[in-house]
């Protein structure tokens, strides 16, 4: 049984939501960071990514960078450009992107539901990448970046969903890449009973997206329970910050693969290779695969559409996926990629970024390019509920969710 329950949230003054609302803090790079700040004094990255407030030479895990985003935090939060919320609610976060909008509950997940696994992965984390989370959740005393959760449609929370957004919003903007992000609070006591009972006969909910996060936050809930040897389980450490959308409205994107080199063959004896698990088909431009089991690729100047043989179908729900199939029956024994998660020559590119981008590559300092067909939410729920995971670099989210919009003190 889920326990998803609300809580007394920190968030953007009225009016600063979109000057504070920020990226997350992992889809930049150091560099990419200090430019996306510049002119933009309240973003949100300044906490996220601290170290964007010190010289160059300071490096991105001193502890001087942690205790500047508590600084920051808090300093923000007295000043008012945050307020916090004094009685514990549900909120609703709707992102729009070409026409197209999804809309999740804001909560917080029980670490134990985590670590009892009715709350499911299906990708690896590293222990390095988590710990930086670690130290800046523990370190700020909050959880500032929620936690991507899916969840099979249900009827009761589509109600109260569809109640809530007739009021007017907490917020609404537009970002500077077009998409719409819209709040709610859930303030009626009966909806809120309704939402928490719904995910309460839930016997498993998903992770989408931010595997880290989530590992980093139970982390330190975990710490602190050691910390505090007489913790009731009501404390706010026991939960991490989520936002939880139902899977009839999500959408993920191809995530697509680019390869240095063609492993010593010529490009004649490459297609031979591939027309033997795919019937090769010439395209007349750039184009998208149209339907699982197939890919397309951009080798010298020229778009095929591959279309997997019958006899190399599979029904396991890991390596039946589109990504596995290209990496154990291509990528690996004829391109000699053998680890895609550890190999130079290899590299991976988000949907978001369109066949234009494949191109250029290939121009520029790659020699062949694969878009994938998008793996469905019912293939990522079937990995999950198997208890197996996906290859790296299976799923691409779009749109991404906003930091700073929402915040759990712990």
């Amino acid at each position: 049984m889920a326990d998803i329950r609300p809580f007394s949230c920190i968030r953007p003054g009225k009016g600063k939501e979109e000057a504070i609302a920020a990226l997350p803090y992992d889809v930049y790079s150091r560099e990419e960071a200090k430019k996306a700040l510049e002119g933009r004094p309240l973003s949100f990255l300044r906490i996220d990514r601290a170290e964007t407030q010190f010289p160059d030479d300071v490096d991105t895990y001193d502890e001087r960078v942690y205790a500047k985003a508590h600084d920051l935090l808090w300093q923000m939060t007295e000043q008012g450009d945050f307020v916090k919320d004094p009685d514990s609610a549900y909120y609703l976060y709707e992102l729009t992107m070409n026409g197209r909008s999804q809309t999740g509950i804001v909560a917080c997940a029980s670490i134990d539901d985590y670590l009892e696994n009715r709350i499911k992965k299906h990708e690896n984390t590293r222990r390095e990448k988590e710990e930086d989370r670690v130290r800046h959740v523990d370190t700020c005393g909050a959880q500032t970046g929620p936690i991507f959760l899916a969840y099979r449609n249900n009827p009761d929370i589509s109600q109260v969903v569809d109640a809530t957004k007739k009021g007017e919003p907490l917020f609404s903007f537009l970002s500077e890449d077009g998409i719409r992000h819209q709040g709610w609070k859930v303030s009626d006591g009966k909806q809120t009973e309704a939402i928490r009972q719904a995910f309460s006969k839930m016997q498993e909910i998903y992770i989408a997206d931010g595997h880290h996060r989530a590992a980093s936050a139970v982390r330190v809930g975990q710490k602190r329970r050691e910390e505090h040897p007489g913790y009731t389980g009501e404390e706010e450490f026991n939960y991490f910050l989520s936002v939880l959308f139902p899977d009839d409205e999500l959408m993920i994107m191809d995530y697509n693969r680019v390869v240095k080199d063609l492993n010593q063959l010529s490009p004649e004896e490459f297609l031979e290779q591939t027309e033997r698990i795919f019937a090769v088909e010439k395209l007349k431009g750039p184009g998208y695969p149209n339907r699982k089991g197939q890919i397309t690729m951009f080798l010298q100047e020229q778009w095929y559409l591959l279309t997997l043989k019958k006899e190399y179908e599979n029904l396991d729900p890991v390596e039946g996926l589109d990504v596995s199939i290209l990496q154990t029956k291509l990528l690996g024994p004829v391109l000699g990629i053998g680890d895609p998660k550890t190999d130079k020559r290899i590299d991976f590119v988000g949907g978001i970024r369109g066949l234009e981008e494949l191109e250029r590559r290939v121009h520029t300092d790659m020699k062949v390019a694969f878009a994938m067909y998008p793996t469905s939410i019912g293939e990522l729920f079937a990995v999950a509920d198997a208890g197996r995971l996906m290859p790296p670099k299976s799923t691409w989210f779009e749109p991404k969710l906003r930091s700073g919009l929402f915040i759990h003190e712990i």
